[in-house]
Parts: structure tokens; sequence; C-alpha cells
């Protein structure tokens, strides 16, 4: 029999969402969520939650069993002053667990409405000082800086019990924790205003001051890879952390249910003392699957120099494709089947689809096909669709097929 890790403490899984959908597709696996409002953050497309349902989206998340941190990070102007107040109230009024912040405005609005305080990585709290400062201030929590290596986790640790989250999967910022003016220089949309255009993952070119064109490997000069560190998983937990943290507020509930699926099973896998190398690659590889940039263990290491860089890499390097090919018309629940019009694309019997929406999320495959009535092997694009469905889905939820970028 494996030995179990009894003597360590299970880290908290904490997974970025953007909505209920995406609340549903790691439910079963994260032991909390952080998420945005449509304004003072810094993915403020993330357009769903507002403080006017709030209440509403904390209440499942508590359904769920789940801690709900409201993340507030951007910078806060004073123009803005009003409006965090606002939020802030909201957020004690819907009782969520904590707010992620770290603008001195928002830090002081958080404790002046009794909110748990957990200091975001915008902060840069690189050592154990700075965490003990803002414990001053009535932070219970650090997310640590993107740029620490791992012994410089373990030194803070050794000299501080606050709670320490650490970034273990997700893209990663070219610029110091987050706090980046390239796209603001550029395009005026100010990534520290949750606006960010990401000219880093445009493809660059480099000229001398001569005017001539420096020969270097790679077109996406500023692209940094994705970090994952699903492979390191008993260094982190044997560190100390207290919560696994995985970026993805505007990623689709595909991505968020594959990812907290791996590293809930590998978590798991190491308090109970099945964890292997091997079984951690096969995870690595299912996540592959999903949206990425190609993976780097970032700066856990060392600096990640060139490797960590997504050189010669378009956005996705994942060899899945998601192809919209229609949008649910109507959903008939007795007979667990859906009509669905087909705009962008057609459906065979047998493929892989995935119905999203705002509070949908559905991965099955099609099988029963019908039009007009009939029984049929293919639809084709122009037409509507009868489909059995594998649970209840919404009229104007999108559908997808997902298949294999090479067939």
């Amino acid at each position: 029999m494996p030995e179990a890790n009894e003597k360590v403490s299970t880290p908290e899984l904490v997974m970025g969402v953007r909505n209920p959908a995406s609340l549903g597709a790691c439910k079963e696996d994260a032991d909390a969520v952080y998420f945005s409002l449509d304004r003072l953050s810094l993915r403020s497309r993330a357009k769903e939650i507002t403080t006017e349902n709030l209440a509403d989206f904390v209440g499942q998340i508590h359904e769920c069993g789940l801690k709900g941190y409201l993340a507030v990070n951007s910078v806060i102007y004073p123009r803005d002053l009003q409006e965090l107040n606002k939020v802030m109230e909201a957020a004690a009024s819907a009782c969520v667990d904590a707010v992620i912040a770290w603008d001195p405005a928002a830090i002081m609005q958080a404790v002046q409405n009794d909110l748990d305080l957990h200091i975001s990585t915008q902060a840069n709290v690189s050592s154990h000082q700075s965490a003990e400062f803002y414990r001053s201030l009535g932070a219970s929590r650090v997310v640590l800086a993107r740029e620490l290596s791992l012994e410089q986790i373990k030194e803070i640790r050794a000299n501080t019990d606050m709670e320490l989250e650490v970034f273990v999967h997700g893209a990663m910022c070219q610029s110091i924790s987050g706090r980046c003016y390239l796209s603001a220089h550029l395009l005026g949309r100010s990534g520290n205003c949750g606006e960010c255009s990401q000219p880093c993952r445009w493809e660059w070119s480099l000229y001398s001051d001569r005017n001539e064109k420096v020969s270097l490997e790679g077109k996406y000069l500023l692209s940094a890879k994705d970090l994952c560190m699903i492979e390191h998983i008993p260094e982190l937990i044997e560190a100390g952390v207290d919560a696994f943290k995985v970026e993805g507020r505007l990623r689709d509930p595909g991505y968020t249910s594959a990812v907290s699926k791996c590293y809930r099973k590998a978590i798991d896998a190491y308090i109970d003392g099945t964890y292997t190398p091997e079984a951690a690659g096969l995870l690595k590889g299912e996540m592959g699957l999903q949206y990425n940039r190609g993976f780097s263990t970032g700066f856990y290491f060392g600096d990640p120099g060139s490797e960590g860089l997504a050189l010669d890499q378009a956005m996705n390097a994942s060899p899945v494709k998601k192809q919209a090919v229609g949008i649910v018309t109507n959903f008939f629940p007795k007979k667990n089947a859906a009509s669905v019009r087909l705009l962008e694309g057609g459906l065979d019997l047998g493929d892989a689809i995935v119905i999203e929406g705002s509070t949908t999320y559905i991965e099955q495959k099609v099988s029963s096909l019908t039009v007009e009535g009939e029984d049929v092997l293919s639809a084709e694009k122009g037409q509507e669709a009868g489909l059995a469905v594998a649970g209840k889905v919404r009229r104007n939820d999108r559908v997808f097929r997902i298949s294999s970028k090479s067939s």
C-alpha cells in the first residue's frame, strides 16, 4: 500500500471563473473560486458578474460548498473611489469570503467593510517582511510575486505563518507581477485598469539604431509560455504553500473543467501517497489539449530565459480545434433534446460537441440527429437539427464541434 503524506496540509485549489457555467465546470474539484466584476479588476472584459447579481453568484458558490474570492485588483484613481465604495459594500452584503486587492484605497475600503483581505500578486510581495506588513494592514493571505523561485518561497514560509498563495497554472505576463504599460503606451488601453490588448502576443522584429533588422530566433519575441506546475506538486506542497491558484477568469468552461480536474487529481494523489511523475506527465498532456501557449515552470527553478517564451508559437498550441457550428433554438426537457440552428457549420452523428452559455456547460457526443423529424447521419450548415442532449440547455447557448486540428 502507498504511504499517505499525513503530516502535510492539503493546499486549497483556487480556480478563476467568469460566470456560473465556469463555476459549474469546476465545482467538483476546486476548493475556492476567484472572479471579477465588470469594473475595478484586471479582467474588465468579464462582464457577466455585476454588483446587481453578485449576491446571487456568491450564493451559487456557497451552495457548491466552495469559497468565493472577489478580485478588486486594478489601480484605483480618484474617479474610481465612489465606485469602489459601492463594490465593497456589495461584497460585504453578498458575504464574499475574501477580497483580492493591492491598491491602498481598495485595502482600506475592504478593512473598513470588515472583509477578509487577500493581497494580490500585483503587490509583488517577495519577502516575509512584505507579507507581515500587509498582515499589519489587516490581510490574512498574500498571493506571492510570480517571479519568485521555489527556494525564495521556502524562505518566506520559514519566516512567517501568514497564508501564502502561489500561481501554479495559466498565462504569464511579460511584465513584473502584471504591472505592464505596453498596451497603454501603444494603444491607450491600460493593463493596470483591466483593458490590456496583449501586444506582448504580437509578432515583433528588432532593429538596430541604424535601422538594420537584427536576426533573432522566432517571431513572438515577448510572448511567454503558460505556467504549468503539475509535475512539481510535491515540491510546492512540501514548501508549505497554503493555496494553489489557476489563472483563467477569461477562459471557457472546458478549460476550467479540465485544469481543475487535473490539479485535483495531482493534489489528492500526493496526499494519499499515489503521486508519480509518470501520472503527472499524463495529466500535463490532458491539459495540453486545452488552449495553451506551450508550458514552462516560470521562475520556480530560475529565470526562464528563451525556453520560457513561445517564440514560434501562435496563440494556441493545443492540437484540438473548437469550431462554432450553431445555436440552441429550443429545449425539450421531457425528451432531453434540443433544436439547434446550424449557422456556421454542420454536424455528424458521433461528433464530439460542447454546448456553452452563461449558465450552461455540457460536453457530449452527438448520439442522435434529426432533420425535419427524420433520423439522419449528417446535418448541413443552414439546417435546423434536433439532437439528444446530456443536460439542460437554454435558447441561444452556442454549440461547438471538437476535433483534431490535423483532421
